[in-house]
């Protein structure tokens, strides 16, 4: 079953990156979709980090509602990682995104794996679940950064 998610999450996200690629004129306007797609995803999930560690109150809407908004967010920026978009700009990305893009493919989708299940723990509204998915989220984050971002 997990193999046949995976197939169809490769072709979603195939089907995404033509029309995608094709919207940005300049590969500066590419970098900065990305960056502010991450950017969003990255406030939102600090947050609900913040109220997995207990830095926060848990606010079990404001849980649900911020997982929402990170895997929505989640399968943004994937699309603007296409050819002439590893110069110009203030890219962080290494060239590792497009010298081993198999890999690079393959971390952006155990993340949105993982943020689905996040965004399912969300809306149980249990602090548990909530920090069980951040976790494992936040795992599938740092890979992505430790391989493919620069400081």
């Amino acid at each position: 079953m997990n193999k046949l998610i995976y197939i169809a999450l490769a072709s979603v996200l195939t089907a995404m990156a033509v029309p995608a690629s094709a919207q940005f004129a300049k590969a500066e306007d590419a970098i900065k979709y990305r960056q502010s797609a991450l950017f969003v995803m990255g406030q939102h999930f600090g947050r609900l980090a913040a109220m997995a560690q207990g830095k926060i109150p848990h606010d079990p809407k404001a849980a649900a509602d911020s997982a929402a908004v990170v895997e929505n967010m989640s399968r943004l920026p994937w699309a603007a990682f296409g050819e002439g978009t590893d110069q110009g700009g203030n890219t962080k990305a290494k060239p590792e995104v497009w010298s081993d893009n198999a890999k690079f493919k393959d971390a952006a989708e155990k993340m949105m794996a993982e943020v689905a299940k996040l965004n399912t723990a969300a809306k149980t509204g249990k602090l548990d679940d909530l920090k069980v998915a951040v976790g494992a989220t936040g795992g599938t984050c740092k890979n992505c950064h430790d391989n493919f971002r620069n400081k």
